[in-house]
């Protein structure tokens, strides 16, 4: 069974595990833990980037920073993870969904102006598949109405947009550890605030509501609870796992782009015959390869070829079910204008296996099936 999913082990974490274990610290904000942070840094020309416990925690972060209030609405694309939706909802705002470009299923850029209220606060983007969402039209439109802009960037470690780390645009990026990303610590993420004046609230809340980072420099003698918070910090054991990967990222993200690379060049005669529909990267973003997808005809045509591919021992899946269809999306936000292609081309979208240490005779396999079930059509 070619399975659609390997968390990446690059040989290293349990080393690093032990000697955490070893200098008795396990709790965050040690060694490891500041290793990635200055790495994530440094990398992608960030200001300030911290670990959380979860992608999911880092959005639940920047929506409590982002001082929402009771009527405030934000502005998202309905095909997202519920992470990016729940954070949002936990601080207060009301959701406004907007439809997805087709070509790269990100929020459609050209629909988030008629979208705004006066109880607009915040854009919330998501970078689906690794490729950005177009950020300069987004990043004018936010200073044009005094928005705030969150990126949903957990898929989008290593991706750019001219020249840009995807996280890095934002006053608020998010990434993604989780053992389906291309780096991973099981669970956990990282908030990265682009906009100094958040830095000391991010903080705060990230440490349960004390000023405990002050301690660590120096700046008060101790520490006292001082505002909101919650405990956002990873284990030491997470941040471990995830150096071992960090220190080899550009090894792995060279092995996904190969194969990435090989799924576009062997698929592409079936997608100019007819039968399915690639993904697009503009020319402006470069991407990750975190995911490979391709589009059937229709959600009957899919549900049959994820069918065909089980028999045949390989994992695909479908992805989102839209939000604003979601009993939870119909309760907490609303969709703005016509659903064109957000359900339409949610139903059509199958992802195939992608990770670290896929074989190109596995992926030639792969291919092989698809056409073997094309051509019987």
């Amino acid at each position: 069974m070619i399975c659609f999913n390997v968390p990446p082990c690059i040989g290293s974490e349990l080393d690093y595990i032990a000697d955490a274990v070893s200098n008795h610290r396990i709790s965050g904000d040690g060694k490891y833990t500041k290793l990635c942070s200055q790495w994530l840094e440094d990398r992608f020309e960030e200001k300030k980037v911290m670990l959380t416990t979860s992608g999911s925690a880092a959005l639940d972060m920047a929506a409590l920073m982002c001082g929402i209030k009771e009527g405030d609405e934000v502005i998202l694309p309905s095909f997202t993870f519920s992470s990016t939706a729940n954070a949002f909802v936990l601080a207060g705002a009301k959701l406004v969904f907007v439809d997805v470009r087709p070509d790269t299923m990100n929020i459609d850029e050209n629909l988030i102006e008629n979208a705004i209220t006066d109880r607009t606060k915040v854009i919330a983007v998501v970078h689906y598949a690794g490729v950005a969402c177009e950020m300069d039209s987004i990043m004018e439109i936010a200073k044009k109405h005094n928005l705030l802009v969150v990126e949903d960037a957990a898929q989008g470690v290593m991706s750019t947009y001219n020249g840009k780390a995807l996280g890095s645009i934002g006053d608020f990026g998010c990434y993604s550890f989780h053992e389906t990303k291309n780096y991973s610590m099981g669970e956990g993420g990282a908030i990265i605030i682009n906009n100094e004046d958040f830095v000391e609230r991010a903080e705060i809340l990230r440490e349960k509501g004390t000023n405990r980072s002050k301690i660590f420099r120096g700046q008060v003698d101790k520490y006292t609870w001082v505002d909101f918070g919650d405990s956002y910090l990873p284990s030491e054991l997470n941040a471990a796992y995830l150096w071992a990967q960090l220190e080899k990222a550009d090894l792995i993200n060279n092995a996904r782009i190969k194969a990435w690379n090989t799924y576009m060049e062997k698929l592409t005669p079936l997608a100019e015959a007819g039968k399915i529909m690639l993904p697009t990267v503009p020319e402006n973003c470069v991407h990750n390869a975190h995911m490979f997808f391709i589009k059937t005809k229709d959600l009957k045509e899919r549900t049959e070829l994820i069918a065909f591919l089980k028999e045949n021992g390989i994992m695909s899946v479908f992805h989102y079910v839209p939000l604003h269809s979601a009993p939870a999306g119909l309760k907490f936000g609303r969709f703005n204008g016509e659903d064109r292609y957000t359900t339409l081309e949610s139903e059509r979208l199958t992802r195939l296996p992608m990770y670290y240490g896929l074989t190109t005779n596995e992926i030639e396999y792969i291919v092989e099936t698809i056409k073997r079930f094309y051509s019987s059509k």
